[in-house]
């Protein structure tokens, strides 16, 4: 297997590569039903988008979806939804300086050694523009769980290099391009941006996701936990190299008498576990945190070498993030949102007819 699909009653096939004609994807295992047309992906597409702000990429794709099977007369049918969106600002003309060198911290030099094919064009399937279709089948996701469940999955920016938030409101982050939930501290972050782009530099970021309305029992108790699938999707994603699940590497320091959540019949007294036990969600808010690297198409030179192993310098030029964290919110939120309902799908086909248990302690 080519591993380019992900989930197991609701799965995602994605294809395409940064620089070809489209980039798509196959949502299989969607009930029928569910109202959806291509509306609904402007949104959250337009969130995911570059050239929103002179703070990311200013590569402007038009990201139309287009709905190819799978959807009539406006419901979900059972079958393969297949989503199609074409490229119309991709410029390879930008890679021509990089057709025989490997670009520092990028995936150039793994993906040689791997297919012996070399495709410059802007990553390719490595590029960022893949987690387009990652955000398009989220939303399908997003709508199946709260019209089903009341599911709701919402992140924000938590870390900005060395900048963290003074204060928080979750309606300030869907009044920025950060998605950052201090509105005060927008110029600092403008300020940072300014200056690294200025100096051909980038930096890494924090993003944290929140599932709110998860009932008590989605998960399995081994190879199925719900922490182990959300940390593999969310690790997926293009620059994450950390995934934390409630306190996560804090707990290294904590005691056991302060990280266990404590039950009570008003509910639990913390969530230090991030909602979920044994693998299986508690009915707590479920908590997620990824760290993501440094952009590596950057301006500064640096050392590399060419296909014939002889040393070079690369400066990469182009349209690049200075910050990938700035726009991987609703990438974040999706990956989430698609684990979630491949989980509840798989709760209710093994367990769909167990009883009300009582007691059920209240989330949050």
């Amino acid at each position: 297997m080519s591993s380019n699909a992900f989930g197991k009653l609701l799965t995602v096939t994605t294809f395409g590569e940064s620089h070809g004609p489209a980039i798509g994807c196959v949502v299989d295992g969607c009930p029928p039903g569910l109202l959806l047309a291509a509306e609904d992906f402007v949104a959250d597409l337009a969130r995911r988008a570059t050239g929103r702000t002179r703070h990311t990429s200013q590569r402007r794709e038009e990201d139309a979806v287009e709905i190819l099977s799978g959807v009539y007369q406006g419901q979900t049918t059972g079958t393969p939804i297949a989503l199609l969106i074409r490229n119309t600002d991709a410029r390879s003309r930008d890679y021509d300086d990089l057709l025989d060198t490997f670009r520092p911290a990028h995936a150039d030099y793994t993906y040689w050694h791997k297919y012996g094919i070399r495709d410059p064009r802007g990553g390719g399937r490595s590029s960022a523009r893949e987690t387009t279709m990652r955000v398009a089948a989220g939303v399908i996701a997003r709508k199946w769980l709260d019209e089903k469940h009341a599911v709701r999955v919402r992140g924000y920016l938590a870390q900005l290099g060395a900048i963290t938030p003074r204060s928080f409101d979750w309606d300030a982050v869907e009044r920025n391009a950060f998605f950052w939930p201090d509105a005060t501290q927008v110029p600092e972050l403008e300020a940072a941006m300014d200056a690294l782009r200025k100096a051909g530099d980038s930096v890494g970021a924090r993003v944290n996701v929140l599932a709110e309305g998860v009932p008590p029992g989605w998960g399995e108790p081994v190879y199925g936990k719900l922490d182990a699938e959300l940390a593999a999707a969310l690790m997926s994603i293009n620059a994450v190299k950390g995934v934390e699940i409630g306190d996560g590497f804090a707990a290294i320091a904590q005691h056991g008498s302060t990280h266990r959540d404590e039950l009570t019949p008003q509910g639990f007294a913390s969530n230090h576990a991030g909602g979920i036990l044994g693998g299986i969600s508690s009915g707590q808010n479920v908590t997620c945190s990824i760290a993501l690297k440094p952009t590596s198409s950057i301006r500064i030179p640096g050392r590399s070498v060419n296909m014939q192993g002889q040393p070079t310098e690369v400066v990469t030029s182009g349209r690049h993030d200075p910050c990938v964290g700035i726009r991987a919110t609703p990438i974040a939120e999706a990956m989430v949102a698609l684990v979630l309902m491949d989980q509840a799908l798989r709760q209710r086909a093994q367990c769909g007819d167990v009883g009300p248990v009582a007691p059920r302690i209240p989330g949050g």
